[in-house]
This record gives structure tokens, sequence and C-alpha cells, in this order.
């Protein structure tokens, strides 16, 4: 499919909602997963130049028409690159929000679903809002035609091509879902955030805008902002970093003052160069912890979600993982980082064996350095003195 080179056509007028890189110009780039079935639309997210891939998949139905996983920002190069799947493969069907708590995709539902009338929208159970839960409708989904997924995956309208599992974990102020769809025919595991992998090299959309990349590729504010491979792979291991960790060992936070001195002398000032300010420090064995997490396609669980929210009900997380792993599929599309992921159901199973005392099977879930973890740590211990968080529970 044809990328637009027109500004116009990567428009999205409703960034404020979510405010959020790149704001207002989103591109889409597509890929073909399986030919004839499967494609995927990435965009970009993120916050300070990290930003990361967020991703939409289109798979065909058995009987014509297609059904849409997590919606993606539905810019007009986004949507023509869909009317051209429907004009060979029949109309979208289906529109499904496979969660209940990622803002993120929960945003592009509703003006996704506008541009394709005759869709059903299914969502995932107890969809919440902050500060207060309002009506699907009020939120922006089409009225007459969204409903939550049935509990029993068999009555879906879809069920001839597919099977679900839905993990949906009660967290007091809201609820963590996310719903594993399998599609049968391409042995194809569809997740939201559950599960990610890192590739070693930039995601192509990021190649679309690599601004973000050379930013982040440089060791002061002083180092001019330069456009070469190097600094693009350098960029995107040193935001694959700020994205898993937060804060990763190997940086260190320059003060105001050095930070103020630097941005004075900085060879950009520019509002996109943030006025020549760059507080980051990279240690020179950064590459380490880059390295630990991204080796041979390895496929983990985010340590936010393993350390704040799927320790919540580590019972109901591994009855999930058990079911969805007796399906045989063969590789995982997720909505961030990497896709598709080569993989084995028992590989997926096992990337949830930190929630047990005694892992049923052996390898490691946590593909990181421990000291890479210790932000999130701490950031856990303040919310449990503030009381916003709950102690995690024992493990199975």
């Amino acid at each position: 499919m044809d990328l637009s080179n027109n500004p116009k056509d990567w428009s999205w007028p409703f960034w404020p909602v979510v405010p959020l890189y790149p704001y207002k110009q989103r591109r889409t780039h597509c890929q073909e997963i399986v030919k004839d079935a499967i494609w995927t639309f990435d965009q970009l997210h993120g916050i300070l130049y990290t930003i990361v891939p967020i991703r939409m998949t289109v798979i065909k139905l058995t009987g014509g028409g297609l059904l849409v996983y997590a919606p993606v920002a539905p810019t007009k190069e986004c949507v023509r690159m869909v009317q051209e799947l429907v004009a060979k493969h029949g109309e979208v069907k289906y529109i499904i929000l496979p969660t209940s708590s990622g803002l993120e995709h929960k945003v592009f539902v509703g003006p996704f679903a506008r541009n394709f009338p005759q869709a059903q929208v299914f969502v995932a159970p107890h969809q919440w809002s902050f500060p207060f839960n309002l009506p699907l409708s009020w939120l922006g989904f089409p009225q007459n035609r969204t409903q939550e997924l049935p509990e029993d995956a068999s009555l879906a309208p879809f069920a001839d091509d597919f099977e679900y599992e839905v993990l949906d974990i009660n967290l007091g102020r809201g609820s963590f879902g996310e719903v594993a769809l399998f599609h049968k025919r391409s042995h194809t595991l569809l997740l939201t955030d559950t599960i990610i992998s890192i590739p070693e090299n930039p995601p192509a959309i990021l190649q679309l805008d690599p601004y973000p990349l050379l930013f982040h590729a440089r060791e002061n504010a002083l180092q001019p902002i330069e456009d070469n491979a190097a600094n693009r792979l350098q960029g995107w291991q040193r935001i694959a970093l700020f994205a898993i960790y937060f804060r990763p060992s190997a940086l260190d936070i320059a003060g105001l003052g050095e930070s103020f001195r630097e941005a004075l002398q900085a060879p950009n000032h520019s509002r996109q160069a943030y006025f020549g300010l760059y507080p980051f420090r990279w240690q020179e064995n950064w590459q380490q912890s880059f390295y630990a997490l991204s080796g041979n396609g390895r496929l983990f669980v985010a340590p936010i979600l393993q350390t704040l929210i799927l320790p919540q009900a580590p019972q109901q997380v591994i009855d999930w993982a058990n079911k969805v792993a007796k399906w045989n599929f063969q590789q995982i599309i997720s909505c961030h980082f990497d896709a598709p992921i080569a993989t084995t159901p028992q590989q997926f199973r096992q990337a949830f064996s930190f929630l047990e005392k005694q892992p049923s099977v052996s390898s490691e879930s946590q593909p990181w350095l421990e000291k890479d973890c210790q932000f999130i740590k701490e950031l856990e211990a303040n919310l449990l003195k503030q009381g916003i968080a709950t102690p995690p529970k024992e493990k199975v």
C-alpha cells in the first residue's frame, strides 16, 4: 500500500484528548503479515520523544469481510489503506476493543467506527473512565452497534474464525482487561499489552519519522542532531529502555543548572529540539541493558505489569494463560513493539511463570537486569505508601 506524502492525510484533530506524540499528525505504516489474510497498521505514540509503535490488526473472515482488532487513529491515510482492503476482501464487519484499561486504544474506537458504519463494535468487559464511569455512548462508542464481548466465545458472530479468552482483573479503581484473540486458520494469536518483544532495529514506522531516534542518540545537548543509520539504531535502543523501565540503571539525569547551561550553547534551540534541553547522560554499559531485553526475539511481560498489575490476581492470570496456551498458535501479534513474534504456546505460557512459586516450565520470564527495575520498584513502594496501590497477592 502506498504511503501518502500529503501531511493533510496524516491529520488527527482529536489529539488533545490523549496528547501524545506525534500529536496532530500521525503517519500509518501497513504491512501484510499473512498473504491476503492479515495486515498490521502501525502508528506512533509516546512522550518526550520516547515513542513506540501502537498497532491495529485487520483479519479477513472466511466468508468475506474484515475484522479489526484494536483500532488506531482513523486518519485519511489510514482509512484509505483499510478501504483498499475493503474493495478487495469485503466490508469491515467487526471492530474489537480488546482492553478496558488502555486509553490509548479506547480513544480511537469511536472515530474509527464512524468511518465504517456497517460494523458491529465489541468491547472488553468492564469499560471504565476517570474520574466518573460514563456510559459507552458518552465515551464515543456507537450506541446502537456496541456491545460487550459474549462471555462464551462460541456465541460471538465471528466464532467460526476465532476463539478468545478475556483476562479481566478488578483493580478497585478500575480494571485491567486483555482479550486474547486466536485466529484459527493462520495460527495467529492477537494480544494487546500482556506480551511484548523488543526488536534490535527500529520498527519501520519509526523510520518514517526518525527525529525522535536522532534526538535520543546524542550524548549531550552540545552534540548536533545527525541522521545516519548508526544514530537511528542507537536512538531506538535507548528509547526502548526508556519505554520499558522509565529510568533504566544506565541513565543519569543532569542537574537543572548544567542542563540550562548546555541548552544555551546547544546548536539547535528550536521547539522541536525542546529549546536545546537534553538532560540525559548514558553510562558506557547502557547497551548491556538493551541486549538483555532484545536477545533472539525474546517475548516477555513488561516489568510495569509484572510489578503493579498482574500480581493483583496471580491465579486468575495463570488460569487465563493456561487456557490461551491450549491453542496451537505459531505467532503473536501484539499492539506494541515487535510483530509478528514467532513463538509457541509453551513460550507464551512460560512468560507468566513469575507469578508461580514453582514455575511449571523452566525458563526466564524476566530477561532484564534486576537493577534496571529499581525505579519501578521504588514507584511501587511509593504507591503502596500512599494507599494508591495494594500489595501483591501471594504467588500460586
